[in-house]
């Protein structure tokens, strides 16, 4: 077995109960921001648009398709392709979810808050810095700031997309729960693999 400089062992214990402390510390400050992105997504008549770049993107593409199968019509747009076309899927009636640790990222500075905007959607900012061009545009804000990362050099985003996740996570189920979303629907959105499988029997 290959010797480490480390206990590697205590290291990713520490690592693991850091990343649940950063999720505890957000539950405690959860308030009526939170309340507002629920109504906000709740009273939205046309689609649910997550965004962003980088990890954040990646975590957005999660997000999205966890709410498409709530039962909440949802889709991922990437920020660079915004600018190449991709903004003309967006209309009024929507809802965006933008994810940005800085809140000033380059899509933001080059234009991307001020043109969905322009277009007139409802934005929900999901970033650590509310004095961010993206957090003073937008209609409510979701903190997702955090103590540390637990990246060694304190610079990949780890910690920090481990909480955006998860509340993501908490405002899908939320709203699913608001909706009043039932086994039945649920389960017509899963109709293959093994969830599809246990979800047709249980509901016959």
């Amino acid at each position: 077995m290959q010797e480490y400089d480390f206990d590697l062992l205590m290291f990713a214990k520490e690592g693991l109960q850091q990343e649940a402390c950063a999720l505890l510390a957000a539950a405690e400050r959860i308030g009526e921001e939170f309340r507002l992105a629920v109504d906000i997504v709740c009273n939205c008549q046309g689609k649910v648009i997550l965004t962003g770049v980088g990890k954040s993107g990646i975590v957005a593409h999660k997000i999205a398709a966890t709410m498409a199968c709530a039962g909440i019509p949802s889709f991922f747009l990437h920020g660079a392709e915004s600018f190449h076309g991709d903004l003309g899927a967006v209309q009024k009636d929507d809802v965006v979810i933008f994810i940005s640790n800085s809140g000033n990222s380059d899509e933001i500075k080059r234009g991307m808050v001020s043109a969905l905007k322009r277009i007139g959607v409802k934005l929900i900012a999901f970033t650590a810095k509310p004095d961010s061009v993206l957090g003073q545009n937008s209609d409510t804000i979701i903190d997702i700031s955090v103590e540390r990362e637990i990246c060694p050099l304190g610079l990949s985003a780890t910690t920090s997309t481990t909480l955006t996740m998860a509340l993501g996570d908490v405002l899908a189920m939320a709203v699913m729960k608001a909706k009043g979303v039932t086994r039945q629907e649920f389960g017509f959105l899963h109709q293959g693999g093994a969830r599809g499988a246990q979800l047709k029997n249980s509901c016959c």
